[in-house]
């Protein structure tokens, strides 16, 4: 039996889901990846970018014209400003997910090469890996925000160096993908994209794969409350299913129908029960710069006061929703941010 996911990267066997290369739009993406462009594919934590990473990797490399290799970098993120140890940790994991798709170029070279180059050895590897095979090279790497400091500097930097020799001497097209848009001079990119929640629609396609795996129905006003709840957050979205459907009082009694009362419920497990992508939030409510955006909002305050830089921070981290009237995403984060600022802010839980 499939499930909701809340963990990971879609599996299709295993979970429900809407096709990652659905929520994106693909001929854009292919477009990019034929002009040689590199570009930025960024969302808030938990909305499907690495399954769509994923994806994109099996699309393009199973056709044959390029190989395509997906690199999550989040390794070298305890590195922090030792960039020949980052080098080393993002080097290593490269090769190791290379291996996956059948290349083992990296594993073979790049220790020799880190030898004689160290941190500069990210550009020098990428140069011969490219040349190494007709087929043009497209790099996905994920989690490029997790980098800071002069190692992200010295990444952003190599990459633009050996730029000019695509695709023959370096990687046709490189995607970098995470929470934040990449900005600097130090990254030349051509696009900058945003990975979107779900759509009602979507909502609705997914809990109906449920039903039609296991013939439980959800009522109208249930399928309404898990939309007006997250207006399509995706982890909100497999969240509250997942709690209404498999681990509620009644759960897994799939021969019942599935209420609002069951999701409202469901939403109140998630609260008590501070699952990870809550205690994300805590921990965004941390900063300084969130609290000067949220806590206005939440006050009523007029919006214009507002600084755009903060702003843009606070969306990017999807806290705050994109359109206007300026306000808290959903109705889950409206509820759960004054919970969770009592605890950022040392006090008790509202």
């Amino acid at each position: 039996m499939r499930f909701f996911n809340t963990t990971g990267p879609v599996k299709p066997a295993r979970h429900y889901h809407i096709p990652p290369l659905d929520r994106v739009n693909l001929a854009e993406l292919r477009r990019l990846v034929d002009e040689e462009r590199y570009f930025v594919l960024h969302a808030p934590r938990q909305t499907g970018k690495t399954s769509v990473l994923l994806a994109l990797q099996e699309l393009l490399h199973g056709e044959g014209r390029y190989r395509c290799v997906y690199a999550n970098v989040e390794a070298a993120q305890a590195m922090r400003e030792d960039v020949r140890g980052a080098t080393q940790a993002i080097l290593t994991q490269m090769a190791r997910q290379a291996r996956q798709v059948g290349d083992r170029f990296l594993t073979e070279t790049w220790s020799g090469v880190f030898a004689e180059y160290g941190p500069s050895a990210l550009g020098e590897v990428l140069a011969l890996w490219s040349e190494a095979d007709e087929r043009p090279l497209v790099l996905l790497i994920d989690e490029i925000d997790a980098l800071v400091g002069d190692t992200l500097l010295s990444v952003l930097r190599q990459l633009r160096a050996d730029y000019p020799g695509r695709p023959k001497s370096f990687p046709q097209s490189i995607v970098l993908c995470g929470v934040r848009d990449v900005r600097g001079s130090a990254f030349s990119k051509a696009e900058s994209l945003r990975l979107g929640d779900f759509s009602r629609a979507d909502v609705a396609a997914l809990l109906g794969q449920h039903t039609a795996e296991t013939g439980q129905a959800f009522a109208d006003e249930a399928l309404e409350a898990v939309w007006a709840q997250t207006l399509g957050q995706p982890w909100l979205v497999n969240a509250l299913a997942y709690e209404a459907c498999f681990r509620g009082d009644d759960a897994p009694d799939h021969g019942r129908r599935i209420e609002e009362a069951d999701v409202m419920n469901a939403k109140e497990a998630l609260f008590l029960r501070r699952d990870p992508h809550l205690d994300q939030l805590a921990d965004n409510l941390r900063e300084e710069r969130v609290r000067r955006v949220v806590e206005p909002l939440l006050a009523g305050a007029d919006p214009l006061g507002l600084s755009g830089r903060d702003l843009k921070y606070v969306r990017e981290l999807g806290l705050v929703a994109l359109d206007t009237p300026l306000r808290i995403a959903n109705p889950i984060y409206a509820e759960a941010v004054p919970r969770e600022l009592s605890w950022a802010t040392g006090g008790c839980p509202l």
